[in-house]
């Protein structure tokens, strides 16, 4: 039986997975205030400081859902967040995302994230289908997916209408049997 009222602690030789909360609150709002990260996201609003802190406060009680803050290990600071949400109990299956803000890209922090999370979800929670959308934008984004071993599976044609262009969004997917494979295990 799936159990995401557990927290775990994920560690590996970049970064350190870890129940996501309010002390997060500085380098959280830090990434959602980048444009960069509210164009990657789709991010069209804003959230009050005051929403967003409530938000960080009830991530530990959430029990269906898994929401980590991502540490870099090298420096200590919480650079982004990796969740999974949207879980399905019927089909063992749920949504994964991942936020790295300004001070975590291009070093494989989430590569790395990616495949902790991932690999919780498989081998320990036991879900059978993890899936995921990324904006036609963000090659980086599904090199990175396609690393950890998601697999494209289609795209949403105009799903996000960002700054007058609409963006195509690439579905992807890993399955508990491919990911022996994908992780190298």
């Amino acid at each position: 039986m799936t159990d995401f009222s557990i927290k775990p602690i994920l560690t590996g030789e970049l970064v350190v997975l870890r129940a996501l909360d309010e002390q997060d609150f500085p380098a959280m709002k830090a990434a959602m205030d980048d444009p960069e990260v509210a164009r990657l996201t789709g991010s069209h609003g804003t959230i009050s400081d005051e929403k967003a802190l409530e938000w960080l406060r009830t991530r530990k009680d959430q029990t269906d859902r898994l929401d980590l803050a991502i540490v870099d290990k090298a420096t200590g600071e919480t650079v982004g967040e990796a969740v999974l949400n949207e879980y399905d109990p019927d089909n063992q299956a749920c949504n994964f995302r991942i936020l790295i803000g300004p001070g975590g890209r291009g070093r494989g922090l989430g590569t790395e994230a990616t495949r902790l999370i991932v690999g919780y979800g498989i081998e320990v929670l036991g879900l059978h289908r993890i899936s995921l959308g990324v904006y036609a934008f963000n090659p980086r984004a599904q090199r990175a997916y396609e690393k950890a071993g998601f697999v494209v599976e289609g795209r949403l044609r105009d799903d996000l209408l960002w700054e007058g262009e609409w963006v195509d969004s690439i579905v992807m997917s890993v399955l508990a049997h491919e990911w022996p494979v994908s992780s190298g295990a």
